[in-house]
């Protein structure tokens, strides 16, 4: 196979050699070029043909922001945003132009979270291979599109209590295509997992609640599993159910240096499955990586629902290919059918 080459879009000196150094790593990955601004990264993005661009969005001349328009509209290209953590709201706008994930910066100061990055950005770019920029072009098209909300009097299946999500890269979207076609009166809490570093997820769920007609935050200790309420398990930790009395609620947990995922779907899943039983349902979209598989057997056997993001949506199918391999999906859907069938199997009226 050949190498993935890439281009390093970035103003910052200390932070294109930081990259550098950390692509330099793997002997799978070339660097074709280095740019400082919008516009030497627009000429050496036709020079070079780059498969992936690592980009800042803070940047003289244009900004990673024009460049991303640009290149979505010009040369759509798999691009890794590398961003602080302060600069949260400008990655989820930057995921909506058409970026496929995205890095943080560790403070210069903080040597101990370089090599936390540096997994984190290898694992990224060597996944970005699976990616496919045309089903991620088409998500973010179905984002813009005014959709009706599905009403259904009586859902043909509605023992669900509650239904936990899993998803990585290309998640964002695909959570946003479901949570904005939900009605505020679908009637099951929802829990979600989705792969992000600390100090984002508050940021995420914030933006998802200001569009949808649910009651979206990120989780806290102790927080209810609700009907209408969703709960998103904040980056860089865990997120697990527990039973009390008769409420089921969050507890949120430190994650361990060996843990290959963070947030795990898998535990989030196993600990859902264990407290509902046959009434939980279990979703898994885009993603690289395994992690969903296990929890997502871990339903089926206790007799729950299960879907799987189809290949047809799903911007990297690692995570769902898997649940399908292991005969774990009760239905394979592409994601703009996913909401439709909650709620014609939950239930909901506007």
């Amino acid at each position: 196979m050949s190498n993935i080459r890439v281009l390093i879009v970035d103003d910052s000196a200390y932070s294109r050699q930081a990259i550098r150094k950390m692509l330099q790593q793997d002997s799978g990955i070339d660097i074709v070029g280095i740019s400082t601004d919008g516009v030497d990264a627009m000429a050496k993005t036709l020079k070079f043909m780059p498969d992936l661009i690592t980009l800042d969005l803070e940047m003289p001349e244009m900004d990673g922001f024009s460049f991303l328009r640009w290149l979505m509209k010009n040369k759509p290209t798999p691009v890794i945003i590398v961003s602080s953590h302060s600069d949260s709201k400008s990655v989820f706008k930057a995921l909506e132009l058409g970026a496929a994930d995205f890095i943080t910066k560790p403070p210069r100061t903080a040597s101990s979270e370089f090599y936390t990055m540096q997994k984190d950005l290898l694992s990224k770019v060597k996944g970005i291979k699976d990616l496919r920029m045309d089903k991620l072009s088409k998500n973010l098209e179905l984002l813009d599109e005014k959709r009706r909300h599905t009403s259904i009097e009586k859902p043909g299946y509605n023992n669900i209590e509650a239904i936990a999500i899993g998803s990585s890269t290309g998640g964002p979207a695909a959570l946003k295509i479901i949570l904005t076609s939900l009605p505020s009166t679908f009637p099951a809490g929802i829990v979600i997992s989705q792969h992000m570093p600390k100090g984002f997820t508050s940021s995420f769920a914030d933006r998802l609640n200001g569009i949808s007609k649910l009651h979206i935050k990120e989780a806290k200790e102790g927080d209810e599993v609700e009907k209408g309420k969703v709960l998103i398990c904040p980056g860089g930790f865990h997120m697990l159910l527990k039973k009390r009395g008769q409420k089921v609620l969050a507890t949120i947990k430190e994650p361990k240096n060996t843990d290959k995922y963070i947030p795990s779907v898998n535990m989030l899943m196993y600990s859902a499955a264990e407290v509902y039983g046959p009434t939980i349902m279990g979703i898994v979209l885009t993603g690289m990586g395994g992690d969903g598989l296990e929890g997502m057997v871990e339903i089926k056997n206790r007799g729950g629902y299960t879907i799987a993001e189809s290949e047809d949506t799903a911007v990297v199918f690692g995570m769902p290919s898997g649940v399908i391999k292991a005969g774990a999906a009760g239905r394979v859907l592409p994601i703009s059918e996913i909401p439709v069938e909650l709620i014609k199997l939950v239930g909901g009226k506007e």
